[in-house]
């Protein structure tokens, strides 16, 4: 794959540029195409619901690379331009406009989009999602003092939004079907922290809420109606009830998808010439056993690296544990691994001084860690994690004891 002329790298978020980069660095020579579907070239995305949304961070700071980076490095790229079909068969993305790329190798990063709001006025004004740049942008003039936002969703991206409209002094209320916030990603030990941090800061969180409709005025939305027939007013209502991966253009070419699609440990799809990275992949989790699709930074810029370094013929990079992160008010939460199936929670430190962690293990050892403004407890875990390290439950909550010390017995 080395010998690779032509590479097509279809999305212009973190994995499609992560493998830009690391093809570059690795001394691929050949013609490289970017294709993104939005104006902007390859941006972060976290900042979106964080800094960014809270007029913090300047536009030009989110773009991984200048636009002359990629002119210096011949990368071409092709904005506002979707691909209407892969043709294995030819080797060629078509694209929606007319015209065809031709690829020796092909990467797919095509990202997530978010899951739309399954009620009647969804499609009113001044209801909206967060997931890319024009989305903030159409968002942020609305973020004005005393103006009532209602968050549909009290996952990651609904609650660190709630912080910033809090912060900007908007009347914010949060409706969560589940009985906690942050059900699907973490315990009840750190749902109960954020429950209690948004209270503390104004938020009205409702738990077992079940959005039946919105309601307009004039095409505008006015109110978020309740299943039980409540009405709570609404100038703006933001949705944040998951993401939905990218898949249908690896399906339409015959590419294994399963909620995802499928790739090995170097990024790979079942055909050969073909890679994908990011969101929309199902990969193999080292450090856990299985498969699984993981939404984060972490594994946008990881897999970057194994697509490049596996059409370049190099060493496989270091398969690093899943790492998240989510800003709220003044609050830092950093998360190494993946809790699901633990049968253990740890408390270490004081939640009343908002810094400690959460530590999950399975069958005595430890699987992730939630820590929040702790950063050696996240440290110290990730290498915890990778080394499946076994630690007794009282010796990792005894504050006594550093983490670095926890960690060099542990080796």
């Amino acid at each position: 794959m080395s010998s690779a002329e032509n590479i097509v790298v279809i999305g212009g978020g973190q994995a499609g540029a992560q493998a830009i980069q690391s093809l570059r660095l690795f001394g691929y020579e050949g013609h490289i195409a970017l294709v993104g579907d939005e104006t902007a070239l390859p941006y972060q995305r976290p900042p979106l619901s964080k800094a960014y949304m809270k007029g913090e961070m300047a536009e030009d700071r989110l773009y991984f690379k200048p636009a002359a980076w990629y002119e210096d490095n011949k990368v071409e790229t092709l904005l506002s331009q979707r691909v209407e079909k892969l043709d294995r068969s030819a080797r060629e993305v078509r694209l929606e406009h007319g015209g065809h790329l031709p690829y020796d190798a092909l990467i797919i990063a095509t990202g997530s989009r978010p899951r739309a709001l399954p009620v009647e006025g969804m499609d009113l004004k001044n209801v909206f999602d967060l997931r890319g740049l024009a989305d903030v942008e159409h968002i942020q003039p609305k973020m004005i003092p005393g103006q009532k936002l209602v968050i549909i969703g009290a996952g990651y991206i609904g609650l660190e939004a709630a912080a910033v409209a809090r912060q900007l002094g908007l009347d914010v209320t949060v409706l969560e079907m589940a009985d906690r916030v942050l059900a699907r990603v973490t315990s009840p030990v750190i749902s109960e922290f954020y429950q209690d941090l948004h209270k503390e800061h104004g938020v009205d969180i409702r738990l077992g809420a079940r959005l039946d409709k919105l309601k307009g005025e004039g095409g505008t939305v006015s109110h978020a109606v309740l299943a039980g027939g409540e009405e709570i007013e609404a100038d703006m209502v933001l949705a944040g009830i998951g993401i939905v991966p990218n898949v249908e253009l690896a399906a339409d070419a015959g590419l294994a998808v399963k909620d995802g699609i499928i790739v090995d440990e170097d990024a790979r799809t079942t055909d050969p010439r073909i890679f994908a990275a990011g969101d929309c992949t199902v990969r193999p989790l080292a450090h856990y056993a299985r498969t699984g699709r993981l939404e984060s930074v972490h594994n946008a810029i990881e897999q970057g690296k194994l697509a490049a370094a596996a059409i370049m013929d190099k060493p496989r990079p270091n398969i690093d544990c899943p790492w998240f992160w989510s800003d709220q008010y003044d609050i830092k939460l950093q998360i190494a691994g993946l809790s699901q199936g633990h049968d253990t929670v740890v408390v270490r430190g004081d939640k009343a001084a908002k810094k400690f962690a959460a530590f999950y293990l399975k069958n005595g050892r430890l699987i992730a860690v939630d820590a929040v403004n702790s950063p050696p407890e996240f440290i110290a875990s990730k290498k915890l994690i990778m080394t499946g390290a076994v630690i007794a439950p009282d010796r990792l909550s005894d504050t006594s004891t550093s983490m670095k010390e926890i960690a060099a017995a542990a080796a």
